[in-house]
């Protein structure tokens, strides 16, 4: 397990089909990064996401296709995010911290690493379709809003996205 500073220096390195694990100490938050299954995602995504729903309601039909991710604060999973890709850009879909840990760092924490991940595997654009309360919080990273709008379990979404090969241009 590598052990980083989290600042300006989160590197981690894969060997082989190997995902990185990451472990960092982000001021006094000590946490650790690492790809999950998607059956571990299910119970936060739940209980965050869609708690009036059915379990199944949180399980995607391409959940085999994606990676997920977990941030873990002394073994209890409090963040996830799954990421989906095709050959030019990565979706990420529900992403979700526990109501008693946000506020708190470990959800940006998960996405910033994540967002610099799919940077470095060469990707050109990350997206989500964002719930309308939550854009704030996905602009502090870099997302822009688009025009699209839908509307899911009387829930409001805009898809937001964050162009990733201009970054490395500039």
């Amino acid at each position: 397990m590598k052990r980083v500073r989290y600042r300006s220096d989160l590197r981690t390195k894969s060997i082989g089909n190997l995902t990185p694990v990451i472990s960092l100490n982000l001021w006094s938050m000590a946490f650790e990064i690492r790809q999950i299954s998607a059956a571990q995602t299910w119970p936060l995504r739940h209980l965050v996401l869609w708690p009036n729903q059915p379990l199944a309601y949180v399980q995607l039909r391409n959940d085999h296709e994606g990676k997920h991710y977990g941030l873990f604060v002394e073994q209890q999973l409090v963040s996830i995010i799954s990421l989906f890709t095709d050959s030019y850009s990565v979706q990420f879909r529900k992403f979700a911290t526990l109501t008693n840990f946000q506020g708190k760092g470990y959800g940006g924490a998960l996405f910033e690493y994540v967002i610099e991940m799919v940077k470095k595997e060469g990707f050109g654009k990350v997206w989500c379709n964002a719930r309308i309360d939550k854009t704030g919080f996905y602009r502090k990273f870099g997302m822009v809003e688009t025009k699209a709008h839908f509307c899911k379990g009387e829930i409001d979404y805009i898809i937001m996205e964050k162009n990733l090969k201009r970054e490395v241009l500039l």
